[in-house]
């Protein structure tokens, strides 16, 4: 049996990417257009920065999509808000949801925003050094809180895939972090959240390992 070989790569946290990586992606603000809680403060940063501003973006390695093999990468989100909302990924559940995914800080502050399929929510506070274990049937979006560039290392199975629409599906994931107008955070609730079908959620948890 041939094996792969060892891939080496090194984390540029300073530039808030995996060098040696063989695939990079970004999401601009165009591409987050009906994401936050304020139309008109979106519109207004659209305007000023463009729809092709960068909001964050992804190296990674992906060497196959085979069971038992391993996606590693680097994201890197800039900072700032809309209206008073903090920026924010798109979020995911594994489209194989009960696949789990890790997380480690490298540079800036931000959180993990975790919602479970019936709506239970969960936030982790990310600092360099700190990991966070998403387990699975998680969905998980990362939010930049500080004022610097939030860049974090990631790993999850190469089958796991993204499934997107479930929190399109639902409003909106069931809360959202705002400023709370001390220099800090608040999670709050989504008042466009709605809760997910009773028949979906079984179907998420009666997933096969």
């Amino acid at each position: 049996m041939k094996l792969r070989e060892p891939g080496i790569f090194t984390v540029d946290a300073v530039a808030g990417e995996l060098r040696g990586a063989g695939t990079r992606y970004r999401k601009t603000l165009g591409d987050l257009q009906g994401l936050y809680e304020d139309d008109a403060a979106f519109e207004r940063l659209l305007a000023e920065r463009g729809a092709d501003a960068v909001m964050y973006e992804v190296t990674d390695h992906k060497p196959s999509s085979d069971a038992g093999d391993m996606i590693i990468g680097v994201t890197r989100m800039i900072p700032g808000k809309v209206g008073r909302e903090y920026f924010l990924t798109r979020g995911h559940i594994h489209a194989k949801a009960n696949r789990p995914e890790m997380y480690y800080g490298e540079a800036g502050y931000g959180l993990m925003l975790l919602e479970s399929p019936d709506g239970e929510v969960r936030v982790v506070e990310m600092r360099p050094r700190t990991v966070c274990y998403v387990p699975p049937f998680w969905i998980h979006r990362s939010v930049n809180v500080g004022a610097e560039d939030l860049v974090m290392t990631f790993a999850y199975p190469a089958d796991s895939g993204q499934d997107y629409d479930i929190i399109a599906k639902a409003g909106g994931m069931r809360q959202r972090i705002v400023d709370d107008g001390a220099g800090g955070w608040t999670a709050v609730d989504n008042t466009s959240w709605r809760p997910r079908p009773a028949d979906l959620v079984a179907s998420l948890y009666g997933q096969a390992a």
